[in-house]
């Protein structure tokens, strides 16, 4: 495959020059928090209809049409996750969405929409019932979520902290002084499943949280849990939460059975090349854990998935190649070759 370099090099992974070759699969157009079984809904607790912030993005963002707006990645990304937080004591905050959510412009974009995916498919998210939750799921009984509608289309209430829920509550109590509320911490895949199963039309994420709030239709949220790696949020979670001196072999462990993806980009005559990172006189392959952060890197590069023996073919080809960086837009990670020998024994 020809080679080709398009990107200037840097000490941070979000620079990059694209040379190492590859033949991709067909292209595809923590912390921890309390955790039940995923949540049967009975009918939803309906809140009054409110202004829902409308959100232009296509799903066919994931296979990076031409004309996309590229997103808008940190210049330097944070290498790891924020520290664990309570603003409210027992609800572990999901620091790295409120940051995304934080980061919204007034009117968001396609870059930022997809930078909130992204910090949506790890840590913990909460969801509001009517009543107690956990004596309702020991019953065996569906919960009672709570939604907002708009337009007459219903969207799921999903919060990233304490602070975002008790807000929302509050609105609630005054309305209803008599209302019983609980919040039920899950699991992002298990949170994220229900919206989509429950055919809710997206999720409405911190609503009561003005400047930091956002919905995300149902069909991104689903084409995100459709194209992602076959054992959801593994390296994700792993990436995004607290790291020891086995990080890196658990890393390289999910390397050797699940599919990544590394971001593949064109020059003007159509020839391919992937992204890597350099500095300190190192190559490293990008490597991602979701299609999604590709797209995150901001550059217009196309998401490629590699199973598990294709990347160790790509490394094995490129003896250079100093090891691989793992979700560039950040949190991210560095993993040496050393390290990668079980993944390199797979090439085919």
């Amino acid at each position: 495959m020809a080679l080709f370099s398009r990107r200037g090099k840097g000490d941070d992974p979000a620079s990059a020059s694209s040379e190492a070759p590859v033949e991709p699969d067909d292209a595809p157009a923590a912390q921890t928090a309390p955790q039940t079984e995923p949540a049967q809904p009975a009918p939803a607790n309906e809140r009054a209809p409110e202004p829902v912030p409308h959100v232009g993005i296509s799903v066919n963002t994931f296979g990076q049409a031409p004309g996309t707006p590229p997103a808008a990645a940190p210049a330097r990304p944070a290498q790891t996750a924020p520290a664990p937080a309570q603003a409210v004591a027992g609800i572990v905050d999901n620091v790295l969405l409120q940051q995304a959510l934080q980061d919204l412009p007034e009117t968001p974009t396609a870059g930022a929409i997809m930078n909130v995916m992204r910090q949506a498919l790890q840590g913990p998210l909460y969801v509001r019932a009517q009543g107690d939750a956990q004596a309702l799921l020991a019953a065996g009984e569906g919960l009672n979520l709570a939604i907002t509608t708009h337009e007459d289309k219903r969207f799921l209430l999903v919060f990233s902290g304490g602070a975002q829920l008790q807000a929302s509550a509050r609105e609630e109590i005054a309305a209803d002084p008599s209302a019983a509320i609980s919040a039920l911490g899950q699991p992002a895949l298990a949170v994220l499943r229900t919206a989509v199963d429950s055919g809710y039309d997206g999720i409405y994420l911190d609503h009561a949280n003005p400047g930091a709030r956002l919905v995300l239709p149902v069909d991104l949220v689903r084409k995100a849990l459709e194209e992602g790696p076959s054992v959801p949020f593994e390296l994700k979670e792993l990436i995004a939460g607290p790291r020891d001196e086995s990080t890196a072999a658990q890393i390289t462990d999910v390397l050797t059975r699940v599919t990544v993806w590394v971001a593949g980009g064109q020059d003007a005559s159509g020839e391919i090349g992937l992204a890597e990172a350099r500095g300190q006189g190192k190559r490293r392959l990008e490597v991602y854990s979701h299609p999604v952060e590709v797209i995150a890197m901001g550059r217009g590069d196309r998401p490629l998935p590699l199973t598990p023996a294709r990347l160790g073919r790509v490394l094995a080809s490129e003896p250079g190649l100093d090891g691989v960086v793992i979700d560039a837009a950040g949190p991210w990670i560095e993993i040496d070759r050393a390290s990668l020998a079980p993944v390199i024994a797979l090439a085919d």
